[in-house]
């Protein structure tokens, strides 16, 4: 079995804001896979699909962002699941706006759902990550800024994407679902060669 988690806050409030980049994907991928949901256990929002012959659930972690891990981990265990089995997508600041960009494994970048998931994991953290560029925020260059750096960021990808990065996004997302389905065959490094060179 494959899990497929994306990241993000539930709520309308929260719905079309560049930390739900990873919410926004996995509903379009619930659309394209035709996935039927299953009720809703672990903290998650869940559905289920076959994709490219494998068993593959779709999650939308509901404890918001920053404790992501409280539910990803208690389900990989459930399903006995190996890290290498999840995808987690999310948006992340250190790509520009609307870039893709896929890793397996290495440091959470200051993201705190990654953060939270391989403190979960006790650092076994060799789960791929379809990551969602949608940069920085202007003004943070200054690193004696600490505070007002933070105070930014959080307002910055909890602002609503605009109607063009939308509209743009559909794009983003056709490239990231074949990345999945590239993933969920065990194709990682035929996927970032692929994506990882565009944008």
């Amino acid at each position: 079995m494959k899990i497929v988690a994306g990241l993000g806050n539930p709520g309308p409030k929260y719905e079309t804001t560049r930390h739900n980049a990873g919410f926004l994907l996995i509903d379009r991928l619930i659309d394209d896979w035709k996935a039927t949901p299953l009720p809703d256990q672990f903290s998650a929002e869940i559905h289920q699909a076959t994709v490219a012959g494998e068993k593959t659930l779709l999650i939308k972690p509901q404890t918001f962002m920053n404790l992501s891990g409280e539910s990803v981990g208690p389900l990989l265990r459930f399903f006995k699941c190996a890290p290498e089995d999840l995808i987690v997508i999310h948006d992340e600041l250190d790509l520009k706006p609307l870039v893709l960009r896929l890793k397996t494994g290495g440091g959470a970048g200051g993201h705190n759902g990654i953060k939270s998931i391989d403190q979960v994991l006790g650092g076994k953290n060799g789960y791929h990550r379809v990551r969602i560029g949608i940069g920085h925020p202007r003004g943070l260059v200054d690193p004696s800024a600490q505070a007002t750096h933070a105070r930014d960021v959080t307002d910055y990808v909890l602002q609503q994407f605009t109607d063009d990065e939308l509209s743009k996004l559909n794009a983003v997302f056709d490239d990231a679902r074949t990345a999945v389905e590239l993933l969920i065959q065990g194709e990682a490094l035929r996927a970032m060669n692929q994506f990882n060179q565009k944008g």
